[in-house]
């Protein structure tokens, strides 16, 4: 891997996590979490992002898949974060209403040190495969505290959980392949304070 890279282990009594993240890579992922549909969702985000991402997580999914899937989510918050770097000449904000056959979902973020989410998906099975569909917003709340980005996604249409899961995935990933591009014409960061 070569560019912006974000190197992450995390190890604690319910998981052990290393994870490489690429910002400035082609979409290649090798990803195993224990979880199939969790480990699909990661390869979306990868894929459509054009993000490289190596990700090995144990964890205790002999007692439910929470734990995995928070931790990975403030692994990949710390990752982006350690990736971006000092976001000089980046261009801070991403957006994208992405649609997955009958979801429409909306992601749009600001990497602006202000950690917070706002969420509104309106999932109704308990599990997709083996994920439980609970965690989902626990992963992307992690995400944008270790992160520190303000986050928001929202479902704009849709009835299969499926796709609902899977469009807010890939639009948190064309966002933030959105928010991280350089801008020539930006000078240092882009704040009127001077410092993100």
């Amino acid at each position: 891997m070569t560019g912006r890279i974000g190197k992450i282990e995390r190890d604690t009594a319910e998981t052990r996590i290393q994870m490489t993240l690429d910002l400035d890579g082609s979409g290649k992922a090798d990803i195993r979490t224990g979880i199939g549909f969790f480990d699909h969702m990661l390869h979306g985000f990868a894929r459509h992002g054009l993000f490289d991402l190596e990700l090995r997580v144990d964890g205790d999914l002999q007692v439910d898949t929470h734990h995995t899937v928070e931790d990975t989510g403030i692994v990949l918050g710390n990752a982006i974060r350690e990736a971006v770097g000092d976001k000089k000449g980046i261009a801070r904000y991403g957006s994208m209403i992405l649609p997955m056959d009958d979801a429409l979902v909306l992601c749009s973020l600001d990497l602006c040190k202000r950690p917070y989410l706002s969420w509104d998906l309106r999932l109704d099975r308990e599990r997709v495969g083996e994920l439980e569909t609970e965690t989902v917003r626990e992963f992307f709340y992690a995400v944008s505290y270790a992160g520190e980005m303000n986050l928001h996604i929202k479902q704009l249409d849709g009835f299969n959980n499926h796709h609902i899961v899977e469009g807010a995935f890939k639009a948190f990933a064309k966002a933030l392949d959105q928010a991280v591009r350089f801008d020539d014409r930006i000078a240092g960061v882009l704040s009127t304070k001077g410092t993100l």
